[in-house]
């Protein structure tokens, strides 16, 4: 197998899709892996620290994509760098292709390629592998920046994340009780805050009552909870997913109207849409506004403000699968896996996820049957 990793092109996109100790990874199992010329620059890991753990470097994007089997980056890919993919190839990234655009979509059925969305991959335990990693990191983002912008230069009401003596806590509501909500909801106890986390799930409710500290508020999530909820909130953390789909607007924006001013919302479900009807995505360069008096914050890679340790994540949650196309190829490794097949989207020309396939006003091709015409195509 040979593995190309491009270089971001976005300039917002600051992490790397495979870090050194992946590439050392991935070689000693006798796959070939190519990084184009500088892609680590913003993880501060260097062209020779790859080349010590035995990649090639390619000095372009098309020579990177020309030479690989398997085309490895993080951020969507961008029109041109899909204009240079093939059949027979795969693309290993966070597509979001729900809320991508028709031509997007396109391009990539057009050129064959397998598109493995990273969003949309399972590990055995139907958890949603490396989309939980990124996860963790953006509900511990999420504390501190909370606490950023609840300071009055930043247009927050001035008011410090947690407690002291003899001043009320801080309240933190957390729409959504999976990874980010978690994390989040965990960080904000430690440091002493008021906190509420919403859910329409029951039983992520009473684990979250069972297993965290004393002092965690949960709640139903109804639409009369939620407006009461967020009405006294001093930040609110939007943390709703649905597998594969966009996420519904559970704060409206007369919700929104009802906040304190100064209040900030961190909407974590941008990149599939957003839960706040209020939402609009920004950059991590222009990572605020301000609607109604309320601090708004939605970057959809929020992770990539600390681009060294999500590299690093997403590298230990995505090799356990070049492995397994290393040993038995991407047909086979697609065939045994079942995470990994959750994860693709687009296969020799097909859409095969149903959920983007019906947003795009298309019918949706079975991976299963697909590889099995594959395989008896081979073998005639």
């Amino acid at each position: 197998m040979i593995i190309g990793v491009l270089k971001e092109s976005r300039v917002s996109e600051r992490r790397v899709a495979l870090t050194p100790a992946g590439v050392q990874t991935l070689v000693t199992a006798g796959a070939r892996v190519y990084i184009q010329h500088e892609a680590g620059l913003q993880t501060l890991f260097s062209d020779e620290e790859y080349q010590e753990a035995g990649a090639q470097i390619a000095y372009t994007t098309e020579e990177a994509i020309n030479r690989s089997d398997v085309i490895m980056k993080v951020a969507p890919p961008t029109e041109a760098e899909m204009t240079l993919m093939r059949k027979g190839q795969a693309l290993f990234s966070f597509l979001h292709l729900i809320m991508s655009n028709q031509k997007t979509l396109d391009l990539m059925l057009k050129s064959g390629v397998t598109g493995v969305a990273y969003e949309l991959i399972e590990n055995s335990r139907g958890e949603l592998a490396i989309l939980q990693v990124m996860s963790e990191i953006a509900g511990h983002e999420s504390l501190y920046l909370g606490a950023h912008y609840l300071q009055s230069k930043e247009g927050g009401r001035g008011v410090l994340m947690g407690s002291i003596p003899g001043v009320p806590p801080t309240s933190i509501v957390v729409l959504g009780a999976g990874t980010v909500g978690r994390t989040a909801a965990k960080a904000a106890l430690g440091l002493g805050a008021n906190v509420t986390v919403l859910d329409k799930d029951l039983s992520r409710l009473r684990d979250l009552h069972d297993f965290m500290p004393f002092g965690l508020n949960t709640v139903m999530a109804t639409s009369y909870n939620i407006a009461k909820a967020v009405r006294f909130a001093d930040v609110v953390i939007g943390a709703v997913l649905l597998k594969g789909e966009k996420a519904p607007h559970l704060v409206t924006e007369a919700m929104v109207k009802q906040m304190k001013p100064g209040s900030v919302i961190l909407d974590i479900s941008i990149d599939q849409g957003g839960c706040v009807e209020t939402s609009r995505p920004t950059t991590i360069d222009d990572p605020v506004f301000v609607r109604y008096g309320v601090v708004h914050y939605c970057v959809p890679n929020m992770t990539t403000a600390v681009p060294r340790t999500a590299s690093l994540a997403l590298t230990n949650a995505v090799i356990p699968y070049l492995l397994e196309i290393n040993e038995v190829g991407l047909e086979g490794a697609m065939a045994r896996a079942t995470g990994l097949a959750h994860g693709v989207c687009t296969y020799s020309g097909a859409c095969t996820n149903a959920a983007i396939a019906k947003a795009f006003g298309m019918k949706a091709k079975t991976l299963g049957h697909l590889l099995s015409a594959a395989q008896t195509t081979h073998r005639n």
